[in-house]
C-alpha cells in the first residue's frame, strides 16, 4: 500500500470517527447555532485529548512520525474508538511510518497442516473450516461442506467467501442477514489491509470487489473495520431451510494469519435436526497438490450430496 493512501487511509477513518459523535455525546457544552461540520470538531477532538489543535490536525492528515501510543490512546477515548478500532489506527500508524515492512503474518496464507485438517474432521458435531485472513476457506470438514456448499461452488480455488457475499447472488438467500455479513467481511478485510500493508494479493482482491460491485464500495468508503469473533449466523441452507447457528472464530497461534471457524447448535434447539441432518455421508474434497514457488493449494471442491431423505 503506498505511503500516500495509507496517509488518505488516515485521514478518512479519523475523519468517519469524529463525524459520528455529537459534541453533547462527548460531554463537551452546546452553544447552539449552525455547526459547519457533523460531529466533533477538530478543536474538540484536541481538547478531549489533550493534545493542541495543530498536532491533531497533523496526526489526522497522515503525518504521524513520532506518534506515541499514549497520543493513540488519548484519540481513542476521546473517538470512542472499540478494540478493534484501536489496532486498526495503530496498524496504520505502523504502516505510515514503516510502508516497506515485511508482514509479521502471512495473511494469504494457503496451506493448512496435516493435523490441522485432522482437528476439523474430528469435530462431528460442528460445521468447522479454516480461512485466511483474506476470507479464503482452505480446508473443511464433512459438515462444513455441507453447510457451505454454495460458497465453496466456485470456479475461484481457493473459494472466498468475500467473493462469495458480494459476487454470487446466491449468498443473499444463504445469509439471512446479508447485510451484516457483507459489513462484517468488509470490516475484516479493511483491518487486514492495514496490517499487512504489502500484501499485494489482498490489494488485487478489494480491487476486484470493488470493480464488480458499488455495493463492497460502499461499505469499503465507511472505513468500519470488524473481527469476526462469536455470535449467531443466520443461515438459509437449500436443502436444511432455515438455520441459526452460533458461530465462533478460533485463531490458530502456531499459524499466523489462520482461523478455525465454528458453527453450532444446541441439541435442543430449533433446527437441531435439520442441522446435523447435513452431517449424513460426504464425498471426499479436499486434496493437496503443489501450488506456486512450492507452497501447497486445495484442489476444487466438489459440492456435497445431501441424502434424498434430507431433502
Amino acid at each position: 500500500m503506498p505511503a500516500d493512501t495509507v496517509r488518505e487511509d488516515i485521514r478518512t477513518f479519523l475523519t468517519s470517527r469524529r463525524a459520528r459523535i455529537t459534541p453533547e455525546e462527548a460531554g463537551l457544552p452546546g452553544f447552539g447555532g449552525r455547526r459547519q461540520v457533523s460531529g466533533l470538531r477538530r478543536s474538540e477532538v484536541a481538547q478531549l485529548a489533550a493534545i493542541s489543535v495543530e498536532y491533531y490536525t497533523r496526526i489526522e492528515r497522515g503525518n504521524v512520525g513520532g506518534v506515541s501510543e499514549d497520543v493513540l490512546d488519548a484519540l481513542s477515548g476521546a473517538l470512542r474508538l472499540d478494540d478493534v478500532e484501536r489496532a486498526h489506527l495503530a496498524a496504520l500508524v505502523r504502516a505510515a511510518n514503516k510502508p516497506h515492512r515485511v508482514p509479521d503474518r502471512d495473511g494469504g496464507a494457503s496451506h493448512v497442516r496435516p493435523s490441522l485438517q485432522q482437528v476439523l474432521d474430528a469435530m462431528t458435531g460442528a460445521a468447522a473450516f479454516v480461512r485466511n485472513a483474506h476470507l479464503d476457506v482452505l480446508a473443511t470438514n464433512a459438515l462444513a461442506r455441507a453447510l457451505y456448499a454454495e460458497a465453496l461452488d466456485s470456479d475461484e480455488q481457493p473459494p472466498n467467501l468475500a467473493r462469495f457475499v458480494f459476487r454470487d447472488p446466491r449468498a443473499r438467500r444463504f445469509y439471512r442477514d446479508w447485510e451484516g455479513i457483507a459489513h462484517d467481511a468488509v470490516g475484516s478485510l479493511r483491518t487486514e489491509a492495514a496490517r499487512t500493508p504489502a500484501d499485494t494479493d489482498l490489494a488485487d482482491l478489494i480491487d476486484e470487489l470493488a470493480t464488480h460491485s458499488a455495493e463492497f464500495v460502499q461499505r469499503w468508503d465507511a472505513h468500519d473495520v470488524e473481527y469476526y469473533r462469536s455470535g449467531r449466523q443466520r443461515f438459509h441452507h437449500p436443502d436444511a431451510g432455515d438455520l441459526d447457528l452460533d458461530y465462533d472464530a478460533l485463531e490458530v497461534p502456531a499459524d499466523p494469519g489462520l482461523t478455525i471457524v465454528t458453527y453450532t447448535l444446541a441439541t435442543t434447539a430449533p433446527h437441531a435436526a435439520a442441522f446435523l441432518r447435513l452431517s449424513g455421508p460426504q464425498p471426499k474434497v479436499r486434496a493437496e497438490t503443489p501450488g506456486p514457488a512450492g507452497r501447497q493449494r486445495p484442489t476444487t471442491m466438489t459440492p456435497p450430496v445431501i441424502p434424498p431423505h434430507t431433502r
